[in-house]
């Protein structure tokens, strides 16, 4: 890992995989490449669909980015 701002620094990547990694490959049995690429997927919209992020006021991300929408308008 590098410095703050690096170009090679991607924390919210790295956050991201983690909870994949803690909250969802490692407790569940990955038979087959197909199977982990479908769980892969599954979880991508779970995080991003109904995962409630405390960085966004206990709301998942789409939620959070359709309230930020109407604001970004009025600017």
């Amino acid at each position: 890992m590098g410095d703050v701002g690096a170009c090679w620094d991607n924390a919210v990547v790295e956050r991201f995989f983690g909870s994949l990694k803690h909250d969802w490959i490692f407790k569940i049995a990955q038979p087959t490449r197909e199977h982990m690429k479908k769980d892969v997927a599954a979880y991508m919209r779970y995080n991003n669909l109904e995962r409630l992020h405390t960085k966004n006021g206990d709301q998942s991300p789409i939620n959070y980015e359709k309230l930020q929408l109407p604001l970004e308008r009025r600017r």
